[in-house]
Parts: structure tokens; C-alpha cells; sequence
């Protein structure tokens, strides 16, 4: 294939927003400091070159910045025309210094993700791979976990029922959220979870950040008789020398990353040893490009990591790491893609499609509030 070919002919941005059935409340809506989530907005982006071959991708927000997501990659994509679509990090590059002046984190480089993830689905589809196999497959199969059925929002009888569920779909572990001001029912939550789950169940919670140090120690000593795979985000995200003292001082290990949108970000907190599992989000670190940079990292400083979200993108990334992992199972966005995941024996299974093997559903093109095409389709 000649480089004229894989030159970048056309930009498809659209701003979808995906309705959750039941709205859902975490530890953030009940200290106050968030709106039960309601709605989730998609970034999508899809990419062709002058050869026909075509790339899809998407970014995300939750509550706000959707629109202002679309709105930068609106504003820069149009630099992507006529570049070779083989060179994504030199891309990446090109794209996050076109938005430097609003930095080098958040929704700048959110903005990227799409467009990111949409090459290297285009680069593995024309390698006719998987995007796992692309980047050097470790496994066919990732161990999951279900978060989306353990909301607070929900009674602790429908989150043991959801827990139920999803087990026997093939769902490997249960995560519950927890952080409620009254710390009563928290560990009512997951007493009730153990004792009806049995103690062979993986079982991990996740506060949201909202404990403060004293009360994170505290809870994390109470929570060490129920055998957790880890505590999730007991402290502020940007604390890394706080999730420091807590993993030397609990024999439970403890997970965070997922609201940091930088590589130099979760570096801090590697160097600080604040992570037993380091969880970086592909969409919010800026796409495949800096999350593959945050893994590497993550491996010299022997820590596993578990993507948080987006199990469509996160299963392939998850996959071709080299230390065994968990990839998070929730089911808000599957309404967006024709294909379904398989799960197995406690396990999320690679498809063999190649590149992400997803294709947008007819409901993905309903929810698209907007849209626009930057040159032509070939």
C-alpha cells in the first residue's frame, strides 16, 4: 500500500448522548457534589483514506463537556487532512500542540481520544487484526468484572439480584460502590455481598474519591475481613501521597487512576507507589496513543493496571498487556454497536473482528444530536 493511499481524506465527527435506563447515583451524588447521572455523551469520530479504509473511534463525558469535546475536535480535526493515517503518534503530536494553549490534560487531549482510537482501528483493520493482536496480544480472554449493576442508587436486594446476573452470564467479579456518608451502610452493602456471593467471588468496592484520609483508614481496616480484590478511589484522585500511605498500611490493594487525564499525571502517582492497580481510561488519557505510554510505565514499576469503562476499546488494550488484568463490564454502551462482547467462565473474550470489530448501530445515528464531515468520502 503506497503512502498516497493511506493518506487521511475525510473526518466524521458526531456528538451522541446515550440514555441510561435508570438513572444512577455513586458516593458523589450523596455528599452533595453531584446530579444522579442521567445520560452519557459520545465523541464519535470516524476517519478514511483516499484507499477506501475507514477507522471508528469515540471519547466520553459524563454530566458535562460533551458538547465542548465535539467542539475542539471540530476546530482541529480539519489538520488531519491529507496526513499519513499510519503515523498516529506523530498525529497525536500535531493535534495536541493545535490545542495546546488549553492544556496538555482534560478535555483537550479528550477531544484527541477519538480521532486516536479511530487510527489505530483503521491501522489493525488494515492489517486485518484484531487491535489486541496489532498491539501484541497476551490473551485471548480478560478476566471482567460488572460495576454497572452496583450503583447506590440501587437497593442492596436489586444489587445482590444484578450481582446474580451477571455472574451467570459469565461476568468473573462484583464491584460495589460504597463512600455513603453513613459508613453503616456501606459495610451493610458489602456484608450482605460476601455472605450472599460466598467468599470464592471476587469482590471489590470502589468510594468514589469521596473519603478523606482519616475515614479511608478507618473503613480500609473494617473492609480487610471481606478478602477485596481492591479498594477503588478512597481519596481525592490528584492524592497520590494519601493512596500511598493507604496501600502501604492495608494488606487490601488499592486501585485508582481513572479521573486522570495525563500520562505525567499517572506517573506521579507510580513514582509515589499510590496504586496496586493503576486504572487509566483511554478516552480521558487522550486515546491508545499516551494510554499505551501510562502501561508501559505502569509495567517498570511492576503495578497492574484495569482500564476503567469503555470495555469495547479497553478489552483489546487490556489484552495485549503483560501482566494479568481486569477489564470493568458495563452495558451502557453496547446500544451504540451492532456487535456484542462475549463473555465466558468469568471472562471477557477478544473478538477476532478485525480492529475493534465495532460498527455503529442504527440507534448510534438516533442519538446523534450532530455532526460534521471534514472532506470527502471516498
Amino acid at each position: 500500500m503506497t503512502a498516497a493511499g493511506r493518506a487521511i481524506v475525510w473526518v466524521r465527527l458526531g456528538l451522541a448522548f446515550v440514555p441510561l435506563k435508570v438513572p444512577t447515583s455513586d458516593a458523589k451524588v450523596f455528599t452533595g457534589r453531584q446530579k444522579p447521572l442521567t445520560q452519557v455523551a459520545i465523541l464519535l469520530a470516524q476517519v478514511a483514506t483516499a484507499d477506501g479504509q475507514e477507522g471508528l473511534g469515540f471519547s466520553y463525558s459524563k454530566r458535562a463537556g460533551g458538547p465542548a469535546l465535539y467542539a475542539h475536535a471540530e476546530e482541529i480535526a480539519a489538520d488531519l487532512l491529507g496526513e499519513d493515517s499510519s503515523d498516529i503518534g506523530r498525529l497525536w503530536e500535531k493535534l495536541q500542540w493545535a490545542g495546546a494553549s488549553v492544556g496538555r490534560g482534560g478535555l483537550a487531549v479528550q477531544a484527541i481520544a477519538a480521532v486516536d482510537v479511530a487510527l489505530w482501528d483503521l491501522k489493525a483493520k488494515r492489517a486485518a487484526l484484531p487491535l489486541a493482536r496489532l498491539l501484541g496480544a497476551h490473551r485471548d480472554a480478560v478476566r471482567c468484572y460488572n460495576t454497572s449493576g452496583g450503583f447506590l442508587s440501587s437497593r442492596v436486594e436489586e444489587v445482590l439480584e444484578n450481582a446474580q446476573a451477571a455472574l451467570a452470564a459469565g461476568v468473573g467479579g462484583i464491584k460495589l460502590k460504597v463512600g455513603h456518608p453513613d459508613a453503616a451502610v456501606d459495610l451493610q452493602r458489602v456484608e450482605a455481598a460476601r455472605k450472599t456471593l460466598g467468599q470464592r467471588v471476587p469482590l471489590m468496592v470502589d468510594a468514589n474519591q469521596q473519603w478523606d484520609r482519616s475515614t479511608a483508614q478507618r473503613m480500609g481496616r473494617v473492609l480487610e475481613q471481606y478478602d477485596l480484590v481492591w479498594i477503588e478511589e478512597p481519596l481525592d484522585a490528584q492524592d497520590a501521597e494519601g493512596h500511598a500511605a493507604l496501600a502501604m498500611a492495608l494488606d487490601t490493594p488499592i486501585a485508582t487512576g481513572e479521573m486522570l487525564t495525563s500520562v505525567a499525571e499517572h506517573w506521579r502517582l507510580l513514582e509515589a507507589g499510590a496504586a496496586d492497580y493503576l486504572q487509566p481510561d483511554a478516552p480521558r488519557v487522550g486515546g491508545i496513543t499516551p494510554f499505551l505510554r501510562v502501561a508501559a510505565l505502569a509495567d517498570h514499576k511492576a503495578v497492574r493496571i484495569a482500564p476503567h469503562f469503555a470495555m469495547e476499546l479497553h478489552l483489546h488494550l487490556a489484552a495485549a498487556q503483560p501482566r494479568e488484568t481486569w477489564v470493568e463490564h458495563f452495558d451502557w454502551l453496547e446500544p451504540l454497536f451492532e456487535e456484542r462482547l462475549e463473555l465466558r467462565d468469568g471472562r471477557m473474550v477478544v473478538p477476532e473482528r478485525p480492529g475493534l470489530g465495532l460498527t455503529l448501530s442504527e440507534q448510534a445515528a438516533r442519538w446523534t444530536a450532530k455532526h460534521t464531515e471534514i472532506g470527502r468520502r471516498p
